[in-house]
């Protein structure tokens, strides 16, 4: 990160939506985020993602799918590297604004379209896109709840 400015990660990068401090602001302790995933068969699956023992730091982050909910994947993630995926190269990648109408209401978000996929980050909801589209997939954030 650069002093003046603690949103651009390094040269060649856009900056990012969102700084690791208001990630972490954002999760708190208990943070569960449910994530539908929209198929191109027309089939879907539900994932979760929650957030456990968070410190300055970081957090343990625990994923799993709906319908294998004792199937849980943890691991520890700082709330830079949570930054970090969201650093995408300046010289192929577009930034707009743009409205999206999702389970979660009506959102402002920054969109970047990228030579990955089209992510989209709800300004009012600090760390992972609340859509995501690439290869006929769509993920979409439809609840964020907090213990």
């Amino acid at each position: 990160m650069t002093a003046s400015d603690p949103r651009l990660l390094g040269p060649g990068l856009l900056p990012t939506p969102f700084t690791a401090d208001e990630i972490r602001a954002a999760t708190g302790v208990g943070t569960t985020i449910r994530i539908r995933v929209d198929r191109p068969d027309g089939s879907h699956a539900l994932r979760v993602n929650r957030f456990r023992d968070t410190d300055a730091e970081g957090a343990v982050l625990e994923r799993w799918d709906e319908s294998a909910p004792h199937d849980i994947a943890k691991n520890r993630v700082t709330w830079a590297e949570l930054q970090g995926h969201a650093a995408f190269d300046a010289t192929t990648t577009r930034v707009s604004s743009e409205s999206l109408a999702i389970e979660l209401g009506t959102v402002t978000c920054l969109r970047y379209d990228t030579t990955d996929g089209v992510f989209w980050f709800s300004l009012a909801h600090p760390g992972m896109p609340v859509r995501y589209e690439a290869g006929g997939v769509r993920t979409t954030v439809i609840e964020i709840t907090r213990d």
